[in-house]
Parts: structure tokens; sequence; C-alpha cells
């Protein structure tokens, strides 16, 4: 194997690697996501709408920064 294939499939599992460790990370940002749901559900309702809506700006405020290549 050449040292140019060798890079080659270096870069490739890296790139593996890098999409399998983002996957677990979404996995578990959703699996947070749905407990803290859950959570906000079992509270009264006057709580459960200001969480609710304090969950909502959170997520906004994530997606715009994902709009505007934040992280």
């Amino acid at each position: 194997m050449g040292e140019t294939d060798r890079s080659e499939s270096e870069h490739r599992d890296t790139a593996a690697h890098e999409r399998a460790r983002g996957a677990v990370g979404a996995e578990a940002e959703a699996d947070g996501l749905v407990s803290r749901i859950e959570l906000i559900e079992s509270q009264p309702l006057p709580q459960r709408a200001a969480q609710f809506e304090q969950l909502h700006d959170e997520l906004l405020a994530e997606l715009q920064r994902g709009d505007h290549g934040g992280a």
C-alpha cells in the first residue's frame, strides 16, 4: 500500500469515526430533550407553559446559531 493509499484510508476512517461520534451525540441530545419534555409535561399548567416557552427560546437560538454557521 502506497503512502497516498494509506492517507486516503486514514482519512476515510477518521471521517467515519467523526460521523459515528456525531450520531451518538445527537442521540444523547434527543434523549435529553425527550426527558426534558417529559419532565415539563409532569408540571402544573402554568409552570408547563413557562417551561415550554423557555425551551422554545433555547431551541430557536440553537437553530439561529446553526443558520449563521456558529456552533
